[in-house]
Order: C-alpha cells, then sequence, then structure tokens
C-alpha cells in the first residue's frame, strides 16, 4: 500500500481516536451530574450513559486507538528514517502520554460502569482538556517539525491550558450565579 494512503488512515483514525476521548468525558459528566437527579431519573439517565459509554468506547474510541497506532507502525516500518528525528521522538513521547490519558480515561469508564463515582463534573471537565492540550502539541510538533519550535509551541500550549483552566473556573461561576437567580 502506498505511503500516503497509510498517512491518510493514520491521520483518520487519530481523529476519531481524539473524537472518542473528547465524547466519552463528556458522557462521564453528564453521568455524574445525573446523581444529583431524583428517583426515576437518575436510574434512566445513568443506564442510559452507561450504554452510550460502552458503545463509543469499545465501539469507536478502543478501535480507533488501535488503528492510529497501526497505522504509525506502518508509516515507521516503511520511513524508518523518521526515528531519527527529535521532533517524532518528542511527538511519541506525547503519544505515550496519551495513552496513558486513555487509560486512566478506561478506569473512570471502568468505575462508572460498576456505579462508582469519585470525580466532580469540575475535575471532569478539567481533565477532558489535558487531551486538548495532547492534541495541540502533537499537531504543532509534526506541521512543524522542529525541536526547538516545539518547546514554544509546549510553552504556549501550557498557556492556552491555563487559559482554558481559568475559563472553566469561570464558566462554573456563571453557572452557578444562573442556578442561585433561578
Amino acid at each position: 500500500m502506498d505511503f500516503l494512503y497509510v498517512k491518510a488512515l493514520h491521520i483518520i483514525f487519530v481523529i476519531t481516536w481524539f473524537a472518542g476521548l473528547f465524547y466519552i468525558i463528556r458522557l462521564f459528566i453528564y453521568h455524574v451530574e445525573a446523581e444529583d437527579k431524583e428517583e426515576p431519573a437518575r436510574e434512566i439517565l445513568q443506564t442510559q450513559y452507561k450504554l452510550m459509554s460502552k458503545r463509543l468506547w469499545y465501539i469507536i474510541t478502543w478501535p480507533s486507538a488501535i488503528l492510529a497506532s497501526f497505522f504509525a507502525f506502518w508509516m515507521l516500518y516503511k520511513e524508518p528514517a523518521y526515528l531519527q528525528m527529535t521532533w517524532m521522538l518528542v511527538k511519541l513521547s506525547f503519544v505515550g502520554i496519551l495513552y496513558v490519558y486513555h487509560g486512566i480515561c478506561h478506569s473512570i469508564f471502568k468505575e462508572l460502569q460498576n456505579d462508582i463515582v469519585k470525580y466532580s463534573s469540575f475535575k471532569l471537565r478539567v481533565w477532558n482538556e489535558v487531551a486538548t492540550i495532547i492534541l495541540f502539541a502533537i499537531v504543532f510538533l509534526v506541521t512543524l517539525k522542529s525541536a526547538i519550535n516545539w518547546i514554544w509551541g509546549v510553552v504556549g500550549i501550557i498557556l492556552f491550558g491555563i487559559l482554558l483552566m481559568l475559563g472553566i473556573k469561570l464558566y462554573k461561576r456563571i453557572r452557578k450565579n444562573n442556578e442561585e437567580m433561578s
């Protein structure tokens, strides 16, 4: 298979992997917020969120992660010179961090499937931004392909992450004020 086809498939599965990671946290947030509902709404909602999470996790997110990695290994096999490039080694480190993130999401998934709620919706909202930061880091590394420029990119990503966290706190405060007024 031509290298560009393999690359295209890799990009497609990276996109669907991230889509799954972003949406699974949103489902976790809804699941946790359903804890505050009265019965029977709580049970109905949580049952639905468990089903939606299970389908997303096992039909889209996990297969996308595996296929993205499969096509990445295939690309590296076809072009082993990439492994000599600093930017690629840094990118692979971020992919390793992404797999750790994915693993932690899997633990949260299993806990919620077993009705164990350990995280607040706020903590999950913050946790969701970690994937955003990883995505930015990987995209900038792949686009810039520079060992120096990625440092500035990561500094920018950290600043962006701080702004996101501040935005989340502001959103939480506005949401709380609106609930108090109603």
